[in-house]
């Protein structure tokens, strides 16, 4: 497929046409996106330091393809708040119920995980937590303080949920000053009905622009699954939605069905149809962009920020 705009539109589906009974759901992966079982050492070490500190990390509980590679860097993707989240959406493994009390030893914790690995760039993200007054922000708060003074070079990545209904929990989350703000969008507005039943799309858009509004020093980031039935339009838009957002670096990826019960996978994109994306994302504005078949938020995440910071650095000096 060639790597163009044509392209992308032959490989995003129609939406008329993504869950017909007669356009069966193709399960079988393509080759660019099948990954090895993860036998490393230090995978196995990664592994037991989460199991001793009593750790959730996203990368086990969203079956994320991209552990074996990860782990074996020892980077790995904080998840807080415990493993069971308030909301049921139709992508996401992450188990749904009634979450426990928070464990008010985890930021220190977690700290001390960050500190072990050695981590230069660390993620921390969380289930949803809908039953707290706040939404777990101060929670998110006292862990980036953490952080800060078990490993002060360590940058400090989070990956919230959207605070819906929450006064002033972004606010604490802000104050406390991680060096990147992530918020995904997930997929086009058209979708949120069935993917992410108990979201709103403009509020996560207005969430990210809120930010920037709050500490402009910040940097801002969002994540697209592909594949959902969406159309190369609607991509466009929620990539020019984001840039009016002032949004500084986008990833996208392929989505990939957890379970037979998640929502189904419309279409497997090729790798030149991301080329195609990313190309077109970068032409919009973006500092920064990720778009392969197996990106995800945090995937290379510290060698993004690096690059990030980079592309800021010289956007400042070419305005100079």
């Amino acid at each position: 497929m060639a790597a163009s705009d044509e392209g992308t539109k032959a490989a995003l589906r129609h939406p008329e046409k993504a869950h017909r009974p007669d356009n069966p759901v193709q399960r079988r992966k393509p080759a660019w996106i099948r990954v090895k079982a993860p036998t490393s050492r230090a995978y196995f070490e990664t592994r037991r330091l989460m199991r001793d500190k009593a750790l959730h990390t996203v990368c086990e509980e969203a079956a994320c393809p991209n552990i074996g590679e990860c782990w074996e860097k020892r980077h790995a993707t904080m998840m807080i708040m415990g493993d069971t989240c308030t909301r049921a959406c139709a992508f996401c493994n992450v188990k749904t119920g009634k979450p426990g009390r928070l464990d008010p030893f985890e930021p220190e914790s977690v700290a001390q995980a960050v500190k072990g690995l050695g981590l230069e760039h660390v993620v921390v993200t969380s289930v949803d937590r809908d039953d707290l007054e706040d939404g777990g922000a101060e929670h998110f708060a006292r862990t980036i303080r953490c952080i800060r003074e078990a490993s002060p070079e360590t940058t400090i990545e989070v990956l919230t949920p959207d605070f819906l209904r929450k006064d002033d929990a972004l606010e604490v989350v802000v104050r406390a000053r991680p060096d990147v703000f992530n918020h995904n969008l997930e997929t086009v507005p058209r979708l949120y009905p069935t993917v992410r039943p108990g979201a709103r799309y403009f509020a996560s858009l207005r969430l990210l622009s809120r930010v920037k509004e709050m500490d402009p020093g910040i940097f801002t980031k969002s994540g697209l699954m592909v594949g959902l039935g969406e159309t190369v339009e609607e991509v466009h838009q929620v990539m020019d939605d984001l840039r009016s957002a002032d949004v500084d670096f986008l990833t996208i990826g392929q989505y990939l069905q957890p379970t037979p019960k998640h929502h189904p996978v419309a279409d497997f994109l090729t790798p030149e149809t991301f080329e195609s994306l990313e190309r077109k994302a970068f032409a919009k504005g973006f500092l920064m962009v990720a778009a392969t078949p197996l990106t995800r938020s945090s995937y290379h995440a510290g060698d993004d920020f690096r690059k990030l910071r980079e592309a800021r650095e010289a956007k400042i000096r070419a305005a100079e």
